[in-house]
């Protein structure tokens, strides 16, 4: 009885260690995100994972950066869009996810922010204390879109200001 509780144990132990390596294995294969250079660890609760029909995939930090690819590969078809859940950062079917848009949680490379949940009752949660709305991946989607010239013209500007205080502190 003990010899079998002790094999359940180990065995549980082995997949969950097999399912937290396979959940980064995405940030090994695609440590930065391709179109902004941001690091994916340090964005791990926003980064997003694009596999193509034709075998390639691309690791982004953002859905605004998962939004410019996927306008710049109009002729290649998505197989799957994963995205990080906010609270556990393991990568879930960005279309399955319970997204909430708005509130006062800073987004990432976009001034309206659009966060993924695996489970409602966290984005509930995450609404109680931040703000937003529950929305699907749909509209966050075109909310992308329709947010990327005044998100790009905010990137621009944030990455103005820091070159500006590195010149400043070389001299």
């Amino acid at each position: 009885m003990k010899k079998s509780v002790f094999i359940a144990a180990a065995a549980v132990l082995c997949i969950s260690l097999s399912l937290a390596f396979a959940a980064s294995d995405d940030i090994v294969k695609h440590p930065t995100c391709k179109h902004c250079g941001m690091d994916r660890e340090k964005f791990s609760h926003s980064r997003t994972l694009i596999e193509y029909e034709d075998g390639s995939s691309i690791g982004l930090c953002s859905l605004h950066c998962a939004a410019v690819e996927l306008a710049l590969n109009i002729d290649k078809m998505p197989k799957t869009v994963m995205v990080a859940d906010y609270s556990s950062k393991a990568l879930i079917d960005a279309e399955q996810a319970t997204w909430v848009m708005g509130g006062s949680k800073s987004g990432v490379m976009t001034r309206t922010p659009k966060w993924a949940f695996e489970k409602k009752a966290d984005a509930d949660a995450f609404i109680k204390e931040n703000g937003g709305n529950l929305a699907s991946f749909d509209s966050v989607l075109k909310a992308s879109y329709s947010d990327m010239y005044e998100d790009t013209k905010m990137i621009r500007e944030k990455r103005r200001m820091m070159k500006q205080k590195t010149m400043e502190h070389k001299h």
